[in-house]
């Protein structure tokens, strides 16, 4: 019983977290890059109405524009944002859609995160207003999913953050690349 404490003893402090940052190999810091900003261009939503999840609408995406270092383009219309208005009053997004490069290559993405704001700041954005982006939090992770062999098919292997605003005709997002 002894030896079987001293072994447990031994585990509990090499499982400790002191222990485990002294002797984990040093991850690399998170670094991330600006690749391209997309415009967006929606249509009005559809208000689902109120289902299991929250408050369900769906809006049409319609076009838009890619530009930046990385992709040029087009937002190619026909996807869509399905989100949900929870009961705190954060806005679950998934948006599907595909972006047309310039050079014709057509990348699809699956688009996930989160909006939220004070009272009067989605108050303000009901009713269709302009708000500053600074005045609330929208962010996403994007998947993205280019043909194998293209020009682009670096998007398939990393992962991307977008840094969102809502407008009220638009949803402007900046992708940065995470290294």
């Amino acid at each position: 019983m002894k030896q079987y404490m001293g072994c447990l003893v031994w585990w509990a402090a090499a499982m400790s977290p002191a222990h485990a940052q002294a002797d984990a190999p040093s991850a690399p810091a998170l670094r991330t890059e600006f690749v391209f900003g997309a415009r967006i261009k929606v249509d009005k939503p559809l208000v689902i109405g109120q289902s299991a999840h929250g408050l369900r609408r769906v809006v049409p995406i319609v076009g838009g524009t890619v530009s930046g270092p990385a992709l040029t383009g087009t937002v190619v219309p026909g996807g869509a944002d399905w989100q949900f208005v929870r009961p705190d009053g954060v806005v679950d997004v998934q948006a599907k859609y595909t972006l047309k490069a310039d050079d014709g290559t057509l990348v699809m993405v699956d688009n996930r995160g989160v909006r939220h704001a004070p009272p009067a700041v989605l108050e303000r954005m009901a009713k269709g207003e302009h708000v500053p982006a600074n005045a609330y939090y929208f962010r996403t992770t994007a998947r993205f999913e280019a043909p194998l062999g293209s020009k682009y098919e670096w998007l398939n292997r990393a992962v991307f953050i977008g840094v969102a605003e809502r407008h009220p005709d638009a949803a402007l997002i900046r992708f940065y690349r995470v290294d």
